[in-house]
């Protein structure tokens, strides 16, 4: 039962005992409620006994003493409910917050290739949030609720049953009718969520590219559109809102009407001489506690329906296989070998039946048409994703056995698409190597020729460079993603298009420090420009994630039918095309 629990509702281990927990005293606090009602209860037939009977008036003190008791012991029980509900609940969703972080670290990154940013955000911030309000206000109460209205349930049919049964008819009626709509709710709050994804995706969509809204005139477009979509959401939420309110009231008012039916019963059993009239007065007064934890229970039911999609959202983060292996990493030497390797996103092939080998001390370069799967390579390479079939090695160890961890310690990379963090120039550096010195950090900085733009900043490294190095050129942010693989000083080297988008001058100064960077370490670069290859020792050409050729560039230019001859002719036809224009 409990296990179903947990993954319905995406508890941890030490959630579902929270739970438990919780459900504990809130039976223990609405049985105790029950026993003010008691209290009460001895008091009127105290005082109908001594003006009908003449019986003794119960001493002051003692009512006084049982009382005092019920309030103290209230106050603990209330505590220990707080505690159980709220406090060990709002404790353990720290570890649930981290437990994320730790499961997404680990995942491979055609995770996120898969996911949109706007509705992963959404599952760790929104979805982790509504499900911390579902575990520390709904579990425990409801499911304590539950029991507690069954122990009292049982009292009641020992007294009688035909006032048991008026009172209590409306509480499994409300509770189907709400289990019913479970599917309409759940339906609405799909819609709802993925119209807040929408609004989402809008609004970091217009901020990312604000300067090409500008640059084109279409402000007022992109906000219209923007509107659109909030405008979209707000209706779909009013709605959802609407229909899960008819369902939560309209089954409230069923349960209510066991206040009449009570009152109905009880009135034609004391004309017809079965009960008397403290027994009806006891059902009325029962009937004022115990639907009170239902009121927020039926309310509360409603929300979980609607939590269980966050749940599953949740949960499809914790079902995904991680990238996991040995915490050790000791290859003899540093060659890259593919065999017959094989790769797909889903069901669309990438790369078919690759094998070749990037030695240690050479520059290995994959060139061919885009989509060929030359950055696939690149990838697979440092095992961001896992083969389908085949092998990948370095230093004849088998890189599906390591740890992606422990791998990447020997990897640098350096890609056209250099991530920035808005922090100083210094420690943009320092993430190449954790606990580097300043001195180390001014080194690398030097060897990849930043010294000459950190210098003209107001505060030198100390400078702030706004988020993803908003107030650099584009060279100067190439440059210190070189000088973090510098800093970093690992043994393989993989070059994405590093210079692919950068002018003569700054495409020759990052040539000059990545001179420096390549120097004995086993190199894969990924280029479209031919040029920017001719000094590579080995040329890998792909077409359609197969290899079609491979040598030395001096050797493939030989060959009349070279693919790579075929791409440089072209390239530099086209150069001299776009100088004539």
């Amino acid at each position: 039962m409990f296990k179903g629990i947990q993954r319905k509702y995406a508890l941890t281990d030490q959630g579902v005992i929270n739970v438990k927990k919780g459900a504990f005293w809130t039976v223990v606090v609405n049985l105790l409620s029950m026993g003010g009602m008691g209290i009460l209860y001895y008091m009127v037939k105290n005082y109908m006994d001594v003006y009908l009977n003449g019986a003794q008036l119960a001493p002051g003190s003692t009512i006084l003493i049982m009382v005092a008791v019920f309030l103290v012991l209230s106050i603990i029980t209330h505590l220990q409910q707080y505690r159980a509900t709220y406090g060990l609940v709002y404790r353990e969703i720290k570890t649930v917050r981290i437990g994320i972080a730790e499961k997404l670290r680990k995942l491979p990154l055609g995770f996120f290739g898969k996911r949109d940013l706007a509705d992963l955000t959404e599952t760790i911030m929104g979805d982790v949030n509504r499900l911390e309000h579902v575990w520390s206000h709904c579990l425990g109460y409801l499911y304590g609720s539950f029991v507690s209205t069954a122990i009292i349930a049982v009292m009641l049919f020992t007294y009688n049953w035909k006032l048991a049964v008026a009172c209590l008819w409306g509480v499994p009626v409300a509770f189907i009718l709400l289990f019913g709509s479970r599917e309409i709710t759940k339906k609405e709050s799909v819609r709802n969520k993925k119209a807040a994804i929408r609004v989402s995706d809008g609004i970091q969509e217009t901020l990312e590219n604000m300067r090409e809204i500008r640059a084109v005139n279409q402000e007022e477009l992109f906000t219209r559109e923007l509107d659109e979509k909030i405008d979209s959401s707000e209706k779909i939420k009013k709605k959802g809102e609407l229909i899960t309110g008819l369902f939560v009231n309209g089954a409230s008012v069923i349960m209510r009407l066991g206040v009449a039916t009570t009152i109905l019963t009880g009135a034609s059993l004391i004309l017809s001489g079965e009960i008397d009239f403290m027994l009806l007065f006891l059902f009325l007064m029962v009937i004022t506690r115990i639907y009170a934890p239902f009121d927020q229970a039926l309310a509360l039911i409603a929300e979980q329906f609607i939590s269980q999609i966050s749940a599953d959202r949740l949960m499809e983060i914790y079902d995904t296989k991680t990238a996991e292996g040995k915490n050790t990493f000791t290859p003899d030497g540093h060659d890259i070998e593919f065999k017959n390797v094989s790769f797909s996103y889903d069901d669309n092939s990438v790369l078919s039946d690759v094998s070749f080998v990037a030695k240690e001390g050479e520059v290995t370069a994959l060139v061919g048409p885009s989509g060929s799967g030359k950055s696939t390579c690149a990838r697979l390479a440092a095992r961001l994703w896992d083969i389908d079939s085949g092998s990948i090695t370095v230093g004849g160890v088998d890189i599906s056995e390591i740890d992606p961890e422990v791998l990447l310690t020997d990897y640098s990379m350096v890609f056209q698409d250099v991530v920035l963090f808005d922090d100083t120039v210094m420690e943009n550096i320092r993430l190449g190597k954790h606990g580097a010195t300043d001195e180390e950090v001014l080194s690398a900085a030097k060897a990849a020729n930043c010294d000459e733009f950190i210098s003209r900043m107001a505060d030198g490294y100390n400078t702030l460079i706004g988020e993803n190095g908003a107030r650099l050129s584009g060279g100067e942010r190439q440059r210190i993603s070189i000088a973090r693989a510098l800093l970093k000083n690992a043994p393989i080297i993989l070059l994405d298009e590093a210079t692919a988008s950068l002018d003569v001058e700054n495409e020759s100064k990052v040539q000059d420090a990545l001179s420096r960077l390549l120097e004995g370490k086993t190199v894969l670069v990924i280029a479209h420009r031919m040029r920017t290859v001719e000094a590579a020792d080995h040329i890998v050409v792909l077409s359609d994630g197969r290899i079609v050729e491979e040598g030395r560039p001096e050797e493939l230019r030989k060959n009349e039918n070279s693919r790579f001859r075929h791409m440089a002719e072209l390239q530099s036809k086209s150069a001299e095309w776009g100088f004539k224009g």
